[in-house]
């Protein structure tokens, strides 16, 4: 069987030529992606494989972007190189946004943190707990990652969380972790947590402003639940 290949369509609809022609967003994710990996199998050309991988994801970028490499190479016509590529122009995109948020922004509400830190956390299999740092503005001085845990749970050292508040001089703070179960609701050990951090800080006068739980699609805030 011949190799199906995008150089024998007409040239307006190769990815490639339709970029430099029509420009970047006229292309589908399904096309963006088969310029990536380049070209296809004997039986579907590279858009084709492309539309499947994400069929596989919902057609969802940020689920595709949660991908681990050893389910990418799973697909046929997806090898190590073709894996190692997706992933990395996930990454890029991943950062560009990280970079587009690094200009200290304002707290106003658990949907500003919940913005900030989803693209960190909100697509891990493993349990993350981050810190954000916010002056007498609610302006973020600086955000950092405290543990890192398993699926299910992740240790956190109370002491290392303020000690970093201390030497940044800031006065409230923002806690998070992910739930890779993709459930919001607190166990008993968040909930216990959140009051021993509450506590600590009321003795140094810094305020625990929120606990947020993040998901890949959504969030609780201890604050906006009245459970602070």
């Amino acid at each position: 069987m011949k190799k199906l290949t995008i150089k024998s369509w007409a040239v307006e609809d190769r990815p490639r030529e339709k970029l430099l022609l029509q420009g970047k967003s006229i292309l589908t994710d399904a096309e963006l992606i088969a310029i990536l990996i380049g070209s296809g199998t004997k039986k579907e050309s590279a858009v084709e494989l492309s539309k499947r991988i994400l069929n596989s994801v919902n057609n969802n970028i940020n689920e595709l972007a949660a991908l681990a490499f050893e389910q990418l190479i799973e697909f046929n016509g997806i090898g190590e190189a073709r894996a190692v590529s997706i992933i990395t122009a996930l990454e890029l995109g991943k950062r560009r946004h990280f970079e587009q948020t690094e200009q200290k922004p304002v707290i106003k509400s658990s949907a500003t943190a919940f913005q900030i830190l989803q693209p960190i956390i909100g697509e891990l299999q493993h349990e993350e707990f981050w810190v954000l740092y916010l002056n007498n503005s609610n302006k973020v001085i600086a955000k950092k990652q405290l543990s890192k845990g398993g699926i299910t749970a992740t240790m956190v050292d109370v002491r290392l969380l303020f000690k970093k508040a201390v030497e940044l001089a800031i006065v409230g703070i923002i806690v998070c972790h992910n739930h890779p179960s993709g459930k919001i609701k607190p166990s008993k050990s968040d909930e216990l947590l959140t009051q021993k951090i509450k506590e600590a800080g009321q003795t140094l006068d810094i305020k625990l402003l929120d606990h947020l739980i993040i998901t890949q699609k959504d969030y609780f805030s201890f604050a906006d639940n009245g459970i602070l």
